[in-house]
């Protein structure tokens, strides 16, 4: 994922959000959101995050200071309209039980004035769009596993192709699993739709998953460092973020690193591990030359992450990963102790946290 030019910034010029009873939510904010991104902001619970989001739509209004969605100051466009050009999604999709799949998806472009054959018929493209078969449209939310809620609300959301998606811990309520699917399918998706998301989440492995950009709150609303997932696990801004990030900011920064760079050279001959190739040059197993066995050989590319050959060449009888080109030929090896060695250097990167 790639931000965009920034026509559709979403910007906060020193915004502060003060409750009636005197705490503040939000406090002296200035963030930019760059258009075609996703924007993750995390932090616990209570340090304002979510107050920053829902003030993008004005579902709360700031008690001072700007903020912008595509150049345009948002409070002094009419609330209601703003939130129909916005996507919205929440961490129980929010679904009216009452209607069918279809109808719910469809509820902003009635609400926009569309034909309701129109707006069943780019309900029904939707479906499609987040994975879910044209019958489940017919369906009422609560014949619908979380999951599959947690999908039609992004197509809900979707549905008047807003250029702006709001995202509320949509994940939080599921399994891991399905977590894993929906995270999956969301980064899918803005491969193919290009959105500028903003994304609220407190799960770190989360954020560092689906962002461009991660914005860590602490409580009181304050924002202590916003950076790319690499270069926040790699220098944190100090020790809170540090401690945020966790003890493992290490492997987090490794699942980001990719093997590209790392050295590489010829399978090796004679030794007691031989690396069978089809008529192709694809990589197809290990073959022990003493007992006749073979082991699936399972072959990266440059884009694959150094967590991935750390883990690969671990499994690897020959302590060797096969690296492959985009067209799975094989294009060389890697020994056990070169990726062992560039990951020591990664993470010794992310054991300094900036001054």
């Amino acid at each position: 994922m790639q931000p965009g030019k920034g026509l559709l910034m979403i910007q906060f010029d020193t915004v502060h959000k003060r409750f009636p009873n005197g705490t503040t939510a939000v406090h002296d904010l200035t963030l930019e959101m760059p258009e075609g991104g996703v924007t993750v902001l995390v932090g616990s619970s209570g340090c304002g995050k979510t107050t920053t989001l829902r003030m993008i739509n004005r579902m709360v209004d700031p008690t001072s200071g700007t903020i912008r969605v595509g150049g345009k100051d948002v409070l002094e466009q009419d609330a209601a309209e703003l939130r129909r050009s916005i996507g919205y999604v929440i961490q129980q999709s929010g679904l009216f039980p009452h209607r069918t799949v279809v109808d719910n998806i469809a509820t902003v472009p009635l609400l926009l004035g569309w034909g309701r054959r129109k707006a069943r018929a780019r309900a029904a493209e939707l479906l499609e769009t987040v994975g879910l078969s044209a019958d489940t449209g017919k369906r009422y939310p609560h014949q619908l596993s979380g999951g599959q809620q947690q999908r039609v609300g992004v197509a809900r959301a979707l549905a008047a192709d807003p250029p702006v998606l709001l995202m509320d811990e949509p994940f939080g309520a599921v399994d891991p699993v399905v977590r894993t699917q929906l995270q999956d399918e969301l980064l899918r998706l803005q491969r193919e739709l290009n959105k500028t998301i903003v994304f609220v989440t407190h799960d770190i492995d989360e954020a560092v998953r689906l962002g461009d950009r991660i914005a860590v709150f602490r409580t009181g609303g304050h924002l202590v460092q916003c950076a790319a997932p690499a270069e926040l696990l790699a220098r944190p801004a100090d020790a809170f973020v540090a401690d945020f990030l966790g003890a493992e900011r290490g492997l987090k920064l490794l699942s980001l690193t990719t093997l590209a760079g790392v050295a590489q050279g010829p399978a090796p001959e004679g030794s007691r591990w031989q690396l069978t190739l089809d008529p192709a040059r694809k990589p197809l197993a290990w073959h022990d030359g003493e007992s006749g066995t073979e082991i699936p050989v399972r072959p990266l590319r440059d884009t694959d992450s150094l967590l991935s050959a750390l883990n690969e060449s671990i499994a690897a009888p020959s302590g060797l990963v096969a690296r492959v080109d985009a067209e799975g030929v094989l294009t060389g090896v890697t020994s056990r102790e070169d990726i062992h060695d560039r990951a020591g250097h990664v993470h010794s990167e992310a054991s300094t946290v900036a001054a």
